[in-house]
């Protein structure tokens, strides 16, 4: 079953990371990473092509406050995102019992191969187990998408299941593979 969240005021912290709500100040960071090519494809969107694409997505950000900003410490810069969403298993039997949320990212390229976004999705993890009392955390990735795949499988989520995703923004279909972790 799906729940509520809001994570407008909530801070967690990392050795290298902050992921807190985002700000209207963000919106340069923002556009700086969204509008690189290859990074906004291999979640199912179309890289930003004008700030005001980015603006529009950062007051959704803000309006839905379920996606956390990823902000490197170090820096003070936000280099990604970290959503909570409404999940594949909330429709699935095997699971409608379950408090469930879907978990999705996006990296600044620039910040690849660090090993940034396992830190960011374990502490997420943290949270929603801890905090939010969920049952279970989803995640997905394409099926090329190697990168994801890694974070994932790093985290220790298990495969459940192939599946279509409809990228509406791209105008295509991928094919993904769906992961599931149980609280334990």
């Amino acid at each position: 079953m799906d729940v509520q969240i809001d994570v407008t005021h909530t801070v967690i912290e990392t050795p290298r990371l902050l992921l807190r709500g985002w700000k209207e100040t963000d919106l340069d960071d923002l556009f700086e990473y969204a509008s690189v090519e290859g990074v906004g494809e291999l979640a199912g969107w179309k890289h930003h092509e004008s700030r005001e694409e980015t603006e529009f997505v950062l007051k959704m950000f803000l309006a839905e406050k379920n996606v956390f900003a990823i902000e490197e410490k170090e820096s003070g810069k936000v280099i990604g995102s970290l959503g909570l969403h409404d999940s594949w298993a909330n429709r699935d039997p095997a699971f409608e019992r379950f408090k469930v949320k879907e978990i999705g990212y996006v990296l600044s390229k620039a910040y690849w191969g660090r090993g940034i976004m396992p830190e960011a999705v374990n502490a997420a993890m943290g949270y929603c187990f801890d905090t939010l009392k969920l049952d279970a955390l989803t995640a997905g990735h394409f099926t090329d998408n190697a990168q994801s795949r890694r974070v994932i499988e790093k985290c220790g989520f298990t495969f459940v299941k192939e599946g279509e995703y409809v990228a509406k923004a791209l105008c295509k279909t991928f094919p993904e593979r769906l992961y599931v972790f149980m609280k334990q």
